[in-house]
């Protein structure tokens, strides 16, 4: 996701149509499609056409195939049939029951429970709702009838399993949800048994009603709703909201402006949901529900109908906006933050053990900079392996709070060693680099490059603009890893006093205006070998950082359109200069740590030439740096071709090799005619 980049495509032929959701058998690696309603279709990431692929054709229409973890996937029919997928291939022809009459499936959903896979459906007909249990080892069914519900209709389902007792969750278009409990150990006979429901929640708060599309369960005490939050008088919006079912309110909602698809998915602690035309991917986390978190919480927001139980990006005291980048998809973290607040005059303190970090980052807000740092150093010390990376995550965002807040506080070197210590990404503390590129901070901006998988194109951007503009004598005096340059650059260090200003936690901000260059610099900096770098070791150690992070072309090449044609043709002349280096050498392999591939050099090439062709063309200073890069491809090229021309002889005498017996030790003379 975070590369943008599919990794499997597979498309049936025109007039056929996937009728079910596409799963994968766990057990067996492999994808399971139906078309066309009866056309079973398996296969696996090497294959690329389906028609090639593992074809059955069933005797009924297929509704839904279900993975399970254990046992393998399930099949269930249009008409209620159910059969494992291993029973079904032994003869697809097979006949399979009509279980449901005049009646259409509405859900269905599946489970494994004591190593047994167990089968819920819905289904619908007249206005009346039927519930479904089918037990696939005992081969028993069980058919339920739904309490009707007046001037209402089902919207949604969803169900668990506990204590061999299925809780069926139901949403109503009476914007409330319906609990059904349906024990599993049934001893009576009867054909049909009519379920009895009593009401979990009210979607409404404030005089704000959901009206919900879908919704899933996050614990016993937390259900997710997707759908519109209307109020009198005001424009419906789309929302994602979390709801305490224990205390009946509204614990947070995060408003989607540019849309959905009506559909939530959760699956590990993340929501999976489509806004405008991206994925959406939320971690989220549930602590324990307690009442003073859910009312005292709603009490203390600004905005009671929108409360933060879970911060949709950082930790503060209000719910904070998460930008959607449109250009990826967008990876939050979300902690949860119920939490119970300490007032004057209550009846007990609470411990500091027994904080949630929320409460304990909101109690350090106005706290001296060394405590608050040594408190973030004990609460990473403290977090359990499970929830450290969403702890630093948090900790970096407080990091980044109280920057933007105090503009003279920047903790350089505690950020700096948070990231390389730990496997971080941009997604859990997306502010980082944009705060390190207003402070020009290059060395943090060059490990978040190197470390971090999924950052955005325009970020990347960003980058690669700010080290092409700031100047080598700038760059001298600054802190920069040179491990991906230092085997093939000379580096030199001239020592310059410079006049600093001196700011909290040791960072120093340049106050000379030669930090950028006003026109490009015609220095070079030779090589261990005699030729010539036309950029300092420090600026090729940034670059190379660049050149070495992940980016998907499609969205990273409008940006580079707007990088000047200065900053162009330099970056071009040194990727020219790489690609030399890597030519030279007989892997075509750079040294270094980090160094950039051979691959990942000419890409960048290409993508710099089509942004700005046109400009290079009529550029003075661009033609003989095209020139010469047209000559050492051409030159390569001729080179190629020849070895193609004796492919054949190297095979051969490959092959007479390996048939001979060498000795020990043997000189052979070969001769190519």
């Amino acid at each position: 996701v975070s590369d943008q980049k599919p990794l499997g495509c597979w498309s049936v032929k025109h007039g056929q149509i996937i009728t079910c959701p596409v799963i994968c058998n766990f057990e067996t690696h492999e994808y399971i499609a139906v078309h066309d309603d009866k056309v079973l279709r398996i296969w696996k990431d090497k294959d690329i056409n389906l028609d090639k692929v593992f074809k059955a054709t069933l005797s009924a229409d297929v509704y839904r195939i279900h993975s399970l973890p254990s046992g393998g996937p399930v099949v269930l029919f249009k008409g209620g049939g159910v059969r494992t997928l291993d029973v079904l291939l032994e003869d697809p022809q097979q006949e399979i029951e009509n279980v449901i009459s005049d009646e259409v499936i509405k859900w269905s959903e599946a489970f494994v429970e004591g190593q047994q896979p167990i089968l819920i459906f819905t289904t619908e007909k007249d206005g009346d709702v039927f519930v479904y249990v089918q037990k696939l080892k005992m081969d028993s069914l069980h058919k339920y009838k739904l309490e009707q519900q007046e001037l209402s209709k089902p919207l949604s389902f969803t169900a668990y399993i506990k204590n061999q007792i299925i809780t069926l969750l139901c949403l109503y278009s009476s914007d409330s949800v319906y609990k059904i409990l349906i024990p599993l150990q049934q001893n009576t006979e009867e054909e049909e048994q009519i379920l009895s429901k009593s009401l979990l929640l009210n979607l409404s708060v404030s005089g704000s009603v959901l009206k919900g599309t879908s919704f899933v369960v996050l614990d016993k005490d937390h259900v997710a709703v997707l759908g519109s939050l209307t109020a009198s008088g005001k424009e419906s919006k789309e929302c994602l909201t979390i709801w305490n079912t224990k205390f009946q309110t509204l614990q947070a909602s995060k408003e989607l402006p540019l849309g959905t698809s009506g559909q939530l998915w959760c699956y590990e602690e993340k929501f999976f949901l489509t806004h405008g035309k991206v994925l959406t991917v939320i971690m989220y986390k549930c602590e324990t529900s307690s009442l003073a978190a859910a009312v005292g919480k709603l009490k203390d927001s600004q905005t009671p109908e929108v409360s933060s139980f879970v911060d949709w990006n950082t930790l503060g005291d209000e719910e904070l906006v998460v930008s959607l980048q449109s250009q990826q998809s967008v990876a939050l973290k979300s902690e949860s933050k119920m939490t119970l607040r300490s007032k004057k005059n209550t009846v007990a303190k609470v411990q500091p053990d027994t904080l949630s970090v929320g409460q304990l980052l909101l109690n350090l807000k106005d706290a001296s900079t060394t405590a608050f740092e040594n408190e973030l150093r004990q609460l990473m010390s403290k977090a359990q392996k499970p929830d450290l990376q969403a702890m630093i995550g948090c900790v970096i965002t407080a990091l980044i709070n109280r920057c933007k807040t105090n503009p003279k506080y920047y903790p350089q070197k505690f950020l700096l060693q948070i990231i390389q210590t730990r496997d971080l990404s941009y997604s859990l503390c997306p502010d980082l680099m944009s705060v390190a590129l207003e402070k020009k901070d290059v060395h943090l901006l060059q490990v978040c490059l190197q470390r971090f998988p999924d950052i955005p194109e325009e970020i990347t951007y960003a980058c690669l603009k700010v080290f092409l503009s700031i100047s080598e004598a700038y760059l001298q005096r600054t802190d920069v890893n040179l491990e991906s340059v230092i085997c093939y650059i000379d580096v030199e260090f001239n020592n310059k006093e410079v006049k600093m200003e001196i700011v909290e936690n040791g960072f120093d901000a340049e106050l000379e205006e030669d930090i950028w260059d006003t026109k490009i610099t015609k220095e070079t900096h030779q090589t261990a070998d005699g030729e010539f770098c036309p950029v300092g070791p420090q600026k090729a150690a940034l670059l190379n950082a660049v050149v070495y992070s992940a980016y998907s072309e499609t969205f990273l090449l409008p940006h580079l359109k707007n990088l000047p044609a200065q900053h162009a043709v330099l970056f071009l002349r040194y990727l020219y200069y790489l690609y030399v280096k890597c030519s030279e050498k007989i892997n075509t392999t750079l040294p270094g740590t980090c160094s950039p591939t051979i691959n990942q050099i000419m890409d960048w090439m290409c993508l710099l030439l089509d942004a700005h062709f046109t400009v290079m063309v009529m550029l003075p200073e661009a033609k003989e740096l095209l020139s010469n890069l047209h000559k050492f491809v051409r030159a390569q090229v001729r080179f190629y071709s020849e070895l193609n021309k004796i492919e054949g002889s190297l095979q051969e005498l490959q092959r007479l090799n390996h048939q001979k017996d060498s000795q020990m030790y043997s000189i052979e003379v070969l001769e190519l005619i």
